[in-house]
């Protein structure tokens, strides 16, 4: 009868000496120093107050190239001051909230940033209680979900934020057909023309806007979906409601589709040259250059369309050898009766004028 008693003091007696594995969340805490860093410990104790996060129920809008703050605050219920040195941890998640990769550490003053955020990320600490992160520079590669973390002593809890970038999704083919790349030639595919592969989320924003596309498409999840409209009889049949079809994940290296490219606002212009003979695609090339520019990509057109205005009823060359033009403002003879972006395919003959891009 007395063994249970014995066991259970010394378990206890085990767990006070800290010999056990301490408790991980991205820090170890073996035990809490005091303020003065001079080495002595201090005993973690509970007082009864709840650490509490708190983050923008609302998605954060941003673009490319510009700075955007995702707000984090952080309190004690009842409040108080904070016993020991907080430590802030920012995470970019996955769509199902696993962790994609680490942003930023921050403990007191101290911070460090990881991966492609450094030199771009750091917090904004315009309270006491602020945890705000900065991220200047705003890439493609940025829209997603960020985890909040805040950690004092043994105490973690954390809130998440949706930043999202306005942009504009478009559907692409390459010069070799339909349904011709795999996952990972999509994803260059798309990066070639200034673009990234969409998600689920901007694939459904396009679609709420009026996208309508009958051919399946890879998204940056792996999944291969496409937008209806209209519903049709080789779209899935007449009789299904408008929406977002999906084929589900593919086999990312056996399977061949389209894909489906997400350009944001640029940060140049997109111009017109053109010539009395036309021009061939080399020439336009390096009609650019001349100007000091670049033959634009389709991700420049788009956007250039999308946010700029930019409507132009003349053919036009484009880095991948495709020849199209933005119409904002439908008109005779300027294609359907739509805006858009209107496609003539990649000829291999023929004189057009050219797109170009120059960065501001």
């Amino acid at each position: 009868m007395l063994l249970l008693p014995l066991l259970l003091e010394a378990t206890l007696l085990q767990m006070a000496s800290g010999s056990h594995h301490p408790f991980y969340n991205g820090f170890y805490y073996n035990h809490v120093m005091n303020d003065d860093g001079n080495g002595q410990e201090k005993g973690v104790y509970f007082n009864g107050a709840r650490l509490v996060v708190e983050t923008s129920k609302d998605p954060v809008y941003s673009y490319s190239g510009a700075n955007v703050t995702l707000p984090c605050h952080y309190h004690h219920e009842p409040d108080q001051e904070a016993k020991r040195k907080i430590r802030i941890k920012w995470s970019k998640l996955r769509d199902d909230y696993t962790k994609e990769q680490d942003v930023l550490v921050a403990i007191g003053k101290t911070s460090v940033a990881f991966g492609d955020f450094q030199g771009r990320a750091h917090l904004h600490r315009g309270s006491r209680h602020e945890a705000s992160l900065v991220v200047s520079d705003v890439r493609l590669q940025d829209d997603g979900k960020y985890r909040c973390e805040v950690i004092d002593g043994l105490e973690d809890e954390s809130d998440v934020v949706d930043l999202r970038l306005q942009g504009i999704v478009f559907p692409y083919q390459p010069p070799h057909g339909q349904y011709s790349l795999n996952y990972h030639e999509a994803e260059r595919t798309c990066q070639e023309q200034g673009a990234i592969l969409a998600n689920f989320h901007q694939l459904f924003q396009a679609w709420s806007e009026g996208l309508d596309w009958c051919n399946a498409g890879w998204l940056a999840d792996g999944t291969v979906q496409y937008p209806i409209r209209l519903p049709r009889k080789p779209c899935g049949g007449v009789h299904l409601a408008p929406g977002i079809r999906s084929y589900g994940p593919r086999h990312r290296h056996l399977h061949r589709f389209d894909a489906f490219c997400f350009s944001s606002a640029l940060r140049g212009e997109v111009f017109y040259l053109d010539d009395p003979a036309g021009m061939t695609l080399e020439e336009a090339k390096q009609s650019c250059q001349d100007v000091g520019a670049e033959i634009a990509r389709v991700g420049h057109l788009y956007s250039a369309w999308k946010f700029l205005g930019l409507d132009r009823c003349d053919a036009g060359w484009l880095a991948d050898g495709s020849v199209r033009y933005p119409i904002a403002k439908p008109r005779a003879n300027c294609g359907p009766g739509e805006p858009g972006v209107r496609n003539f395919g990649f000829p291999s003959k023929g004189r057009f004028g050219v797109f170009c891009y120059k960065e501001s």
